[in-house]
């Protein structure tokens, strides 16, 4: 159908002429992109790509010892060498010291610590020796140890022995920038800020840059970022997802100052250590090389910072932990004694103890404060301090023992609960009389039976107005043992608690003959069948509840 035409209108001629049908008009083609810039521009996404991967793989590393294996893999990897090692020596003196090897055994590397600490590549970074122009070295290269006139005998002697010539050392420092230095850096334009402030200009209104982190490499386009007097750092750098790095973590006049923040005002500062890799041949890194590794060792320095920080935070937990608890166990004729302690990460509150007691009586007492870290540690050791003070009072009456407990509890921590167990025991008569506040009940075990003692089912202290609950008696007969334990052992077995009672029961009663006279074997048999893997592997099972404390003591009646 045609469309209908418009209406005439008196003096207006509504034809309109037919539009001529031209040729396109001949527009100039656009300059073909020189390759070498295409070159420069596909080894930049390149380098970058791999520094997001073995970043990406170093922020997943949750200890200090897998941080310092992936920094010596990442960094072999891009350095082109086969065998390293890190030596960790904060510069703030509090440790830990220590050196970790990638290819090497422990005898190799106590072969290199007995290098001269000023002639070893690591050694030169953790003494900070100044260079020439007075700046603190940024790295050591020794191309071809055998070769060099000038270098320790010691040094070559080593290195002809482990079977490398030559090493290439960087230091781990968080506050170090990395320079980019290589000479005659050729650039493409960069897009200049439009009118409009957004950045998109034309490129023939910009002006050369320097490339903003890789050497040899030009600007991203509508990155808008360039380089100041022909120098980049890590703040420069652009921004690696997973690490808080880069150019929109902090200034480029304060490449440190997000770092410091994010560390803390307590955390160390200044050098960590050094890295090492060792080549079979003379050989040494290309500056692309030099300027990847160094960019990767200053995000690995930040996360090594804050591994360390951890490290030592948790150490003084521990170590507050187990000066409240017993550092030896009394020996009281009749019984033997034998008890496993595995803290949790964050530091628990589960506590155990062994009283002497008048007349050649025992108080053994194991049971743990809710909550984690150190305000439970505390807690824990008031409540264990006020529990063997109750115990020397009034043994006799576990009962009576648990009530001015739970009295305390009420009155000095009242927004926590605790679970207790408390047992007297008179070895020569082999008489044991016990009460439990919420607290596992304890296993007794032998060659005739394996059975749990079936203390009164009673509410953990503090979680009643009054706390009250019958005492239980039990009778070892000569050879049989009684376990104490914490709910910690059960959690960490990742299993619902009724099979881990079983587990627990099971592996009580399937202790061979030779073990069951010896407390502290049989504490590690049980161990060992409760937790096959070990108690330090149970904490990283992700259905186990590894922030919890381990206990178990172990009371072997002759």
């Amino acid at each position: 159908m045609n469309a209908p035409h418009a209406p005439k209108v008196a003096g207006i001629d509504p034809s309109l002429p037919s539009p001529t049908q031209t040729a396109d008009p001949v527009t100039p083609p656009l300059a073909a992109p020189n390759s070498g810039v295409q070159d420069r521009l596909a080894g930049w996404v390149s380098d970058l790509t791999t520094l997001h991967e073995l970043t990406e793989r170093l922020v997943r590393t949750g200890s200090l010892d897998e941080a310092l294996r992936e920094l010596l893999r990442a960094g072999a990897s891009l350095v082109g060498a086969r065998r390293g090692l890190v030596a960790l020596e904060p510069a703030d003196g509090l440790g830990p010291v220590i050196t970790v090897g990638l290819g090497l055994g422990h005898a190799d590397l106590g072969q290199i610590e007995t290098i001269p600490r000023g002639s070893a590549s690591a050694g030169h970074l953790l003494d900070g020796l100044p260079e020439a122009g007075g700046e603190r070295r940024a790295d050591v290269t020794h191309p071809d140890i055998a070769s060099e006139a000038d270098l320790d005998p010691r040094h070559r002697e080593v290195a002809a022995r482990l079977g490398f010539s030559a090493s290439y050392a960087v230091p781990l420092d968080p506050f170090r920038a990395t320079p980019c230095t290589t000479p005659g850096l050729s650039a493409i334009p960069a897009p200049a800020p439009g009118a409009d402030g957004s950045g998109t200009g034309s490129p023939a209104d910009a002006g050369d840059h320097p490339a903003p982190g890789v050497p040899g490499v030009p600007n991203v386009p509508g990155s808008g970022t360039t380089s100041v007097a022909g120098t980049t750092s890590v703040a420069d750098a652009p921004s690696v997802p997973g690490t808080g790095q880069g150019r929109d973590s902090a200034p480029a006049a304060a490449p440190s100052s997000g770092l410091t923040a994010a560390m803390g005002a307590g955390g160390p500062s200044g050098r960590l250590g050094g890295a090492a890799w060792l080549y079979d041949e003379p050989a040494e890194p290309a500056e692309r090389q030099r300027h990847l590794v160094g960019l990767y060792c200053q995000y690995a320095a930040a996360h090594i910072a804050r591994l360390i920080e951890l490290s030592r935070a948790r150490a003084a937990v521990t170590t507050v932990q187990e000066e409240l608890l017993p550092t030896r166990l009394p020996r009281v004729p009749g019984v033997r004694l034998a008890v496993r302690h595995h803290p949790g990460p964050r530091g628990g509150g589960d506590w155990y103890d062994a009283l002497p007691l008048p007349d050649g009586a025992l108080g053994l007492s194991v049971g743990g404060v809710s909550g984690s870290g150190p305000s439970a540690v505390v807690a824990m050791g008031r409540l264990r301090a006020s529990l063997r003070a109750y115990a020397v009072m009034e043994g006799e009456d576990p009962v009576a023992v648990l009530s001015d407990l739970e009295l305390l509890l009420r009155l000095t921590e009242p927004a926590r609960s605790a679970t207790a167990l408390f047992a007297y025991c008179e070895p020569g008569t082999r008489k044991v009389v016990l009460a439990g506040a919420g607290h596992c009940p304890p296993l007794l075990t032998g060659e005739r039976r394996t059975e749990f003692v079936e203390t009164t089912l009673s509410a953990p202290l503090g979680m009643l107005s009054c706390w009250e609950a019958p005492s239980v008696e039990v009778a070892p007969s000569s050879g049989e043992t009684l376990l104490f334990y914490s709910d910690g052992l059960l959690h960490r077995t990742g299993e619902p608690m009724d099979r881990a009672f079983a587990r627990l029961h099971t592996a009580a009663a399937s202790a061979p003959k030779g073990v069951r006279g010896d407390p502290d074997a049989f504490a590690d048999h049980v161990l060992r069948t409760v937790l096959p893997d070990g108690p330090a592997a149970s904490v990283g099972r992700p259905s186990a509840d590894g922030t919890e404390d381990l206990v178990l003591l172990v009371a072997h009646f002759d």
